[in-house]
């Protein structure tokens, strides 16, 4: 039994449906693959992390605990 053949939405050229392909079922593996030009390094990721987190705790902190004039 063939695989279904199905368009590519991104560039429109024809693949074969396979099972097991990853990525997603209406793009052809060579428009499912992620972009890697820049990958974030997961020390600056985290450290973007710790200081959203506590800028956001710190906000809630001061709504929730300020004092009504």
């Amino acid at each position: 039994m063939p695989f279904p053949i199905k368009v590519c939405t991104v560039c429109g050229e024809e693949f074969e449906l396979r099972p097991g392909k990853p990525g997603f079922a209406n793009r052809c593996p060579a428009c499912s693959e992620p972009d890697s030009d820049e990958p974030i390094s997961g020390s600056k990721q985290n450290k973007t992390d710790r200081e959203g987190n506590a800028a956001r705790r710190s906000a809630i902190r001061d709504l929730l605990y300020r004092k009504d004039s």
